[in-house]
């Protein structure tokens, strides 16, 4: 059974950072990729970053871009989202989140559509203060 746990969400003043994290475990964590997504309240799940089966591939949103690294690491089934100069508006409860499929290409981030994701996390609360 495949199940995804974040961690690492809270309370952070704006201009202030946070480091999310996703255990994963069930399969062959490197045979997939694997995205982070977010939703705020009263708004569609939305992309944030996505990550190749073996690291050396990423993908962002454009609010992302340039404030957030994604990284994981194969060997402790684990994906982080380092997210710095954080504003209000990425007050969300974020999410990790991994497809059904394997991938075989290196050079494949996953999609950036809720839809093509199997497997998500409960979620953490990431709330951050003006």
């Amino acid at each position: 059974q495949v199940r995804l746990v974040e961690s690492g969400g809270g309370l952070v003043q704006a201009g202030g950072s946070l480091n999310l994290g996703c255990e994963a475990s069930g399969r062959t964590f490197s045979n997939y990729p694997m995205a982070w997504f977010r939703q705020a309240p009263g708004k569609a799940r939305e992309y944030v970053a996505g990550i190749g089966r073996d690291g050396t591939y990423t993908v962002y949103s454009d609010s992302a871009k340039g404030r957030f690294t994604i990284s994981r690491d194969n060997v402790r089934n684990t994906m982080n989202l380092q997210m710095n100069s954080l504003t209000p508006e990425d007050t969300a409860v974020y999410y990790c989140a991994s497809p059904r499929s394997p991938s075989a290409s290196t050079r494949y981030a996953g999609s950036p559509h809720p839809s093509a994701y199997t497997y998500w996390g409960p979620g953490t609360q990431v709330t951050v203060s003006s």
